[in-house]
C-alpha cells in the first residue's frame, strides 16, 4: 500500500507545480493591471499595493477552482476592484469615526492659507502650472468618485488604464453594449460636475 501511495503523492505533486507555475505567469501578465485598479479606486500607493497583495493571496487560494483560466485577468480585476472598494469603505468609515468638529475646524485653515500663500509668494510659472494641473486633476478624480461604481470602474479601465472596449467589457464580464452605454453615461456625469 505504502508503494502504491509514493507515486500518487508524486502526481498530486507535479499537479500542484504545474498549476503553480501557470498561477505565476498568468499573474505576471496581469500584477501591474491589479495594482493599477486598486490605485484607481484607492489613490494611495501604500493601500494599492496592499490590495494588489491581498488579491494576489486571494487569486492563489482560489485558482485551483477557477475554470476557464483564460479569464484569469477578469477575475482578478474584479477581485481586486472589490477588495479596493471594501477597503475604501472601511477607511471611510473609519475617519468618520475618528473625526471631530474641533480637528476639521483646525485643518481647513491650514489646508487654504498654504495653497494661497503658494501663489501669493510668486513661484514660478512652471510651479503655478503644475499646482493648477494638481487641482484640475484633484477636480476629475472628486468627480469620478462621486460616480456610481459601475460607471467609476468602467470609466477608469476605458480611460485612466486606457483599455479598449472589448477589454474592458471581457474583464467587467458584461456585453460590450452595456460597456458603451456605461462610458456615455459616465461621460455625461463627469462633464456636468466638471462644468
Amino acid at each position: 500500500m505504502n508503494e502504491q501511495s509514493v507515486p500518487l503523492a508524486g502526481s498530486l505533486l507535479t499537479v500542484d507545480r504545474e498549476l503553480q507555475r501557470e498561477f505565476e505567469a498568468r499573474l505576471a501578465e496581469s500584477s501591474t493591471l491589479a495594482f493599477r485598479v486598486a490605485y484607481g479606486v484607492l489613490r494611495h500607493r501604500e493601500d494599492a499595493e496592499d490590495v494588489a497583495q491581498e488579491a494576489f493571496v486571494k487569486a492563489y487560494r482560489s485558482f485551483r477552482e477557477l475554470r476557464d483560466r483564460d479569464r484569469f485577468r477578469a477575475w482578478l480585476v474584479r477581485m481586486t476592484w472589490r477588495l479596493a472598494i471594501d477597503r475604501r469603505r472601511n477607511d471611510r468609515r473609519r475617519e468618520a469615526r475618528d473625526r471631530s468638529p474641533e480637528g476639521l475646524r483646525h485643518t481647513a485653515p491650514a489646508v487654504a492659507q498654504g495653497s494661497t500663500s503658494a501663489v501669493a509668494q510668486g513661484f514660478s510659472p512652471a510651479i503655478h502650472e503644475d499646482l493648477e494641473a494638481r487641482e484640475r486633476a484633484a477636480r476629475l478624480w472628486a468627480a469620478i468618485d462621486a460616480l456610481p461604481e459601475k460607471l467609476r470602474v468602467t470609466i477608469i479601465l476605458a480611460n485612466i488604464e486606457e483599455h479598449d472596449l472589448g477589454d474592458v467589457a471581457r474583464l467587467l464580464g458584461l456585453p460590450e453594449g452595456t460597456v458603451k452605454s456605461r462610458l456615455f453615461l459616465a461621460r455625461q456625469q463627469l462633464k456636468e460636475r466638471l462644468q
